[in-house]
């Protein structure tokens, strides 16, 4: 049988650990659950809104979805170069949320269908100014054991926050005997706190971060000559 290769006596007790998944990846997660709760909250209720109440066409709610999602679709594709030429992947998702959190009270006080129609389009470039800069801060704050289990976090956490903002929606709806208002208004709660969270509770790439992610730092780019 070969022998045991031996054993570094000056290896860090901390590096034979089992790895765990950053506090940051939790916080991203738990940001995109409230957000997304903020979100569905509204969007489940929006076409049945500006029919009944703000006596729109259903051609006139297609254009307004379809404007609303092909914007975010076009805005995710520049925010991913953006992100990689700034080198803020933070700040550009923090201010991605921070974009969609302000547009939450348009939706309660809107009187036209084209303001709940410019209130979509600003939310959703948001969405997709956060997008791209979001995974790729997930991807450089979590070593490559775990970017899988990161990830996958992230992700059942935003489909949590999918599924409860309808839920919470339609019984405040039964409660609140059909008032899209009151629950407009809801809605906007989460907004704010999210956007907070995210840029106070540090979820940013430091350089230990990196290093454990295997992401080259300032300083190893200039010694390459990077």
């Amino acid at each position: 049988m070969p022998a045991e290769p031996p054993r570094d006596q000056n290896e860090d007790p901390a590096a034979r650990a089992t790895p765990r998944i950053p506090t940051g990846i939790w916080v991203i997660g738990f940001v995109s659950l409230l957000m997304d709760i903020s979100s569905e909250m509204i969007h489940s209720l929006l076409p049945l809104f500006m029919v009944s109440a703000l006596g729109a066409s259903a051609l006139a709610v297609g254009i307004v979805e379809g404007l609303a999602e092909s914007t975010a679709l076009i805005v995710k594709v520049f925010s991913g170069v953006l992100s990689d030429y700034l080198g803020k992947r933070k700040g550009l998702a923090v201010f991605g949320y921070a974009l969609g959190a302000i547009t939450k009270p348009l939706f309660p006080i809107a009187p036209t269908v084209g303001v709940v129609l410019s209130a979509r389009v600003i939310d959703r470039i948001g969405k997709g100014i956060r997008g791209a800069p979001r995974d790729a801060l997930v991807a450089d704050i979590t070593p490559p054991a775990l970017r899988g289990a990161a990830f996958g976090l992230r992700q059942s956490l935003d489909t949590v926050g999918a599924f409860l903002g309808p839920l919470l929606a339609a019984g405040l709806m039964w409660l609140w005997s059909d008032n899209f208002r009151a629950v407009f208004w809801v809605a906007v709660v989460p907004g704010p706190g999210c956007s907070q969270w995210s840029c106070w509770h540090g979820a940013c790439a430091n350089p230990s971060a990196r290093r454990a992610a295997g992401a080259p730092t300032r300083s190893t780019e200039k010694t390459s000559g990077a």
